[in-house]
């Protein structure tokens, strides 16, 4: 089985696996995912759901926070983990918006990437669920189930999403991603992952060493 074929298996094992391929950040408009990944730096997916409510309503758009007061974003914040340096990123990030960008999020990785706090991996989980193209979101679990699989093995985040993109079919790549995540919080976990309980088990290079 070459790499595509494995990459195209496990796409299609996921997907029966776990149909809804949804981010599990609460948000309602683009600005307010691109801070919540921002916040989620280093910090659960569960804690910046409970501190955004509070956060969107006292900001309500990209003006409200360029003209923010970065100590009272870090009040807010302050639970989700290295808050100064979040709340100083966001109200940065939101001023370059208003200035570079018109006050829209810009649609591009290139253009994102330039934003203060903004990496590739908040860049293509914004170029992905809010603007439907393309994308390829390398984080932990990404990086540790696609090694197990065989796809690659790299731990240099740019380099994974090069090979991935090649390997994903294009309209799945993003999707995929997002169920890599719930595999790896409830089957293929760090520690201890349950390769007997696994969908893609049979041609998973990992689960067969160790089964």
């Amino acid at each position: 089985m070459t790499d595509k074929e494995k990459a195209v298996c496990a796409v299609n094992a996921l997907k029966k696996e776990y149909p809804d391929a949804i981010c599990s950040l609460v948000y309602t408009d683009p600005l307010q995912l691109l801070i919540a990944t921002r916040l989620a730096a280093q910090c659960t997916d569960a804690r910046v759901n409970i501190v955004t409510p509070r956060l969107f309503d006292t900001y309500k758009n990209v003006y409200e926070f360029a003209g923010a007061d970065v100590s009272d974003v870090e009040e807010i914040i302050k639970s989700c983990g290295l808050y100064k340096t979040k709340a100083k990123d966001i109200v940065s990030m939101c001023r370059q918006i208003r200035d570079n960008f018109n006050g829209t999020v810009p649609d591009t990785i290139e253009k994102l990437t330039t934003l203060s706090g903004i990496g590739r991996k908040t860049a293509n989980l914004i170029v992905g669920d809010i603007f439907h193209k393309p994308a390829v979101v390398v984080d932990t679990h990404c990086i540790r189930i696609t090694a197990k699989l065989g796809l690659h093995n790299s731990k240099d985040a740019v380099r994974i999403e090069k090979i991935l993109r090649e390997l994903l079919p294009p309209e799945e790549s993003n999707d995929f991603c997002h169920r890599l995540v719930i595999h790896g919080r409830a089957v293929c976990t760090a520690r201890n992952p349950k390769c007997d309980k696994c969908c893609m088990k049979s041609f998973c290079g990992f689960a067969e060493k160790n089964m």
